[in-house]
């Protein structure tokens, strides 16, 4: 029997939808969905997301949470009762969710370390620290910005490539202990305790984003921000790029295919409306992004302004003091006509000075793409350092980051942890609270590599390649499960039975044809993108340059690359296989009886 009479349930549904919110509503929302409204057509971007979350966001957020409330199982169980040869499902699942949680809580690491800068008068990453004999600024960070250069130096300690591996960061490696203490004191009693933690994760993040969004939309230049953003570029929509983009934000954005969802799912009662609570968790969640950034690029209009007006005052002091202007006769306003009036009158000494003088842009300052960490903790710490009383913005900042952070550790845990205590042999010998302590210890100790000197590479590596294709493959097959092994029909039957009706045409036409036909486009395309990419590469950051540079991947760093992909895509064909031999081992063993 699929229900199981003594599994722990939610004090609420309300407490459920909480849960699935502050595991969907992540980092991706502040810092992946902006950069790609940046990159593909700002407001226009819009259009495409919408499409994307109807045809593929909705049901398939549906189907996952169906699933785990109608079988009463994590994901490894869920799958096998729909068919046992689709143990592998699952078990592809909990391998991605472990990789996920290995370098995940890192981040939740570097907010840590962040956070407890941020109490420092003035900012840490304010200005440039002097050099060892205290006549200038360290070189490193004269060649960049003080904000990369305390992120790159002072926070990662970064190391020239991947082959310089470095050793351990004692600084970095505290501050994960202490994430992962965290994470281990919020899951300690299942539901019990995480159905408490939820309501903070999830409410404190708009807290925060509200009054940042005040703060935000008072700052100068912020409104210039908020046009680039909305300004829709039509044209992008054209561009397949701004489409698969757009379905693989609300693909990831949502956690499909991890089994976080369906763990959460499984503790639900068997008559709750999983129908209402997708569409809900799914709307709340890409609302989110969109209020999340009109915050974002209203702190980045703000901080272009500002880098505008400053590169526009440099040019204007260094002109006043090479010709002996006179105060005030050079503005903003008449800066390109008095450079070609000084270029036509003093030829000789203006070439001597163009090298110098910089080509001021606020647009080309707008242009300037950036994403995941470099948005979350050099972009915003450069503004927070512009702002009035940034220590106290810096705060709530970074402890937003640390809620949002952690209330996604609490979904990746769960897709672990749900699938190990619900396994009677496990649970009859080891308490919850000793297999979560494993885990997490687990997950910690092989945490520690993202804590040395190249652990940032790895970091990227495991960020970019550990889930996309394997994610993909997963939900393809949950869905082709769901509707042509265990049956579109039975399955209607089952919503029927919890939510006391039938699922509409729209569904029905979505989980059959339109879903597995979007995820096998963008598997096509995810495949075909790393192979006519040929070599892979990756960002290095050069000290004596004060920026990131191109470098080949070495070889072991492939190997481990084609490791994470095919350890949980592997798991699929494997499980079905294992489950074949047994049956037939098992039918050769009563036969010869």
């Amino acid at each position: 029997e699929a229900m199981e009479k003594s599994r722990p349930l939610w004090d609420n549904p309300l407490q459920f939808v909480f849960a699935c919110i502050s595991y969907a509503v992540g980092l991706g929302n502040v810092w992946r969905f902006p950069y790609l409204c940046q990159m593909y057509g700002g407001g226009g971007f819009l259009i495409p997301y919408f499409i994307m979350l109807i045809a593929e966001g909705m049901p398939l957020l549906y189907l996952e949470l169906a699933v785990g409330q109608r079988m009463r199982q994590g994901s490894i169980g869920a799958w096998k009762i729909i068919s046992p040869y689709l143990c592998g499902v699952g078990v592809a699942s909990v391998v991605v969710s472990f990789f996920l949680s290995m370098y995940y809580n890192v981040i939740n690491a570097w907010a840590f370390w962040y956070l407890f800068h941020s109490f420092q008068d003035p900012l840490p990453w304010a200005t440039c620290p002097l050099n060892s004999n205290r006549t200038g600024y360290e070189e490193e960070c004269e060649k960049t910005s003080s904000t990369q250069y305390f992120w790159y130096r002072k926070t990662l300690n970064i190391s020239p490539s991947l082959e310089a591996s470095g050793s351990v960061q004692w600084e970095q490696a505290l501050c994960l202990v202490l994430a992962w203490l965290v994470v281990y004191l919020c899951i300690l009693r299942g539901t019990a305790s995480t159905g408490k933690v939820v309501y903070v994760t999830a409410s404190l993040p708009y807290c925060v984003l509200i009054i940042y969004l005040i703060r935000g939309l008072t700052l100068h230049g912020a409104v210039n921000g908020l046009v680039y953003m909305f300004t829709p570029k039509l044209e992008q929509l054209s561009n397949p790029k701004t489409w698969i983009s757009a379905a693989t934000q609300i693909f990831f954005s949502l956690g499909l295919g991890f089994g976080s969802l369906i763990a959460f799912a499984s503790y639900n009662e068997p008559s709750n409306n999983c129908e209402r609570h997708a569409i809900i968790v799914s709307l709340i969640n890409s609302t989110t992004s969109i209020f999340a950034s009109i915050v974002t690029f209203s702190i980045y209009g703000f901080k272009a302004t500002f880098n505008y007006e400053s590169c526009i005052n440099k040019v204007i002091l260094l002109l006043m003091n090479a010709f002996d202007l006179e105060e005030g006769s050079l503005t903003a306003d008449n800066l390109n006509e008095m450079k070609d009036y000084l270029m036509a009158t003093h030829p000789q000494e203006y070439a001597q000075l163009s090298p110098q003088l910089k080509n001021c842009s606020l647009e080309a300052e707008l242009d300037t793409a950036v994403q995941g960490t470099g948005l979350a903790f050099i972009v915003y710490s450069e503004a927070i350092k512009n702002m009035e009383v940034p220590q106290l913005y810096s705060v709530l900042y970074f402890f937003m980051l640390l809620m949002l952070g952690i209330g996604s550790m609490l979904g990746n845990t769960a897709a672990i942890l749900t699938p190990l205590t619900d396994s009677k042999v496990i649970a009859a010998h080891f308490p919850k609270e000793v297999i979560a302590g494993v885990v997490c210890f687990i997950n910690c100790v092989i945490g520690l590599i993202f804590t040395m000197e190249a652990g940032n590479y790895w970091f990227d590596i495991f960020n970019d390649y550990a889930a996309t294709l394997s994610l993909l493959l997963i939900v393809l097959v949950e869905t082709i499960a769901v509707c042509y092994i265990y049956g579109i029909r039975r399955f209607e039957k089952d919503l029927q039975t919890m939510i006391g009706r039938k699922p509409n045409w729209y569904w029905k036409i979505m989980w059959a044809f339109a879903s597995p036909l979007l995820i096998i486009s963008l598997f096509i395309f995810y495949l075909t993108d790393y192979i006519l990419t040929g070599t892979l590469q990756y960002q290095a950051w050069d000290a004596t340059q004060g920026q990131l540079v191109t470098k080949d991947y070495p070889g072991y760093a492939l190997a481990v690359i084609g490791l994470l992909v095919a350890a949980s895509a592997l798991c699929i064909p494997l499980g079905a296989l294992v489950t074949l031999i047994r049956k037939r081992l098992k039918r050769e063993t009563v036969s010869t009886v």
